[in-house]
């Protein structure tokens, strides 16, 4: 099975203590430097919509935000093109595009640091329901390459796998690890 159109979400710590009205600014100012490979064009704030997609910032090739679906807030990086390469290079970019959004946000001094990746628990969907369909076949189709690329990300820790059981969202997994990494840890384990 081909993926494309990954998605990854890194969920964060104390969400109820995040102020997401920052965000606004610093999103235009990562557009007026178009500081990501990917062309980024506007910003939508939809944190007036519970549980929702909270603010986005809608590029070209792939949106990045800072949502609170199924009131769970986190990164997420949605990519809406294509990709060459095989399902691990598609997932490892994907990953590395939301781990290196996650650590600027971590990073800014407006955020105060409310936003902080909880360190153990990424969600990781494929948005494309046709590739995808979320159904049993699809889950054997890609197990391998799940388990291969959460094996590299959490180098060295156990983790578990839970797949989106509602046939009617997105096909994908939540994974959890037993130990708790940084942005940079993850980041580091995907590049060796």
């Amino acid at each position: 099975m081909d993926l494309q159109h990954v998605n990854v979400k890194l969920l964060l710590e104390k969400s109820a203590d995040a102020e997401l009205d920052p965000l606004i600014p610093i999103f235009h100012g990562w557009i007026e430097g178009q500081v990501f490979d990917e062309l980024l064009l506007d910003i939508a704030d939809y944190r007036h919509v519970p549980a929702g997609p909270g603010v986005v910032l809608i590029g070209h090739q792939a949106n990045y935000s800072v949502d609170n679906a199924n009131d769970r807030l986190g990164v997420r990086y949605n990519r809406k093109s294509v990709l060459d390469g095989s399902n691990q290079d598609r997932l490892t970019q994907a990953a590395r595009a939301a781990l290196v959004a996650c650590q600027r946000l971590e990073a800014e001094p407006r955020l105060g640091g409310t936003l902080r990746f909880n360190g153990h628990e990424i969600e990781l969907f494929i948005n494309d329901r046709l590739v995808a369909p979320n159904r049993e076949e699809t889950r054997d189709a890609v197990k391998s390459d799940f388990q291969a690329f959460f094996g590299k990300l959490f180098r060295g820790s156990e983790f578990s796998l839970t797949p989106e059981s509602d046939p009617r969202r997105l096909f994908g997994v939540t994974a959890k690890t037993s130990k708790s990494f940084s942005v940079s840890d993850l980041l580091t384990n995907l590049k060796s």
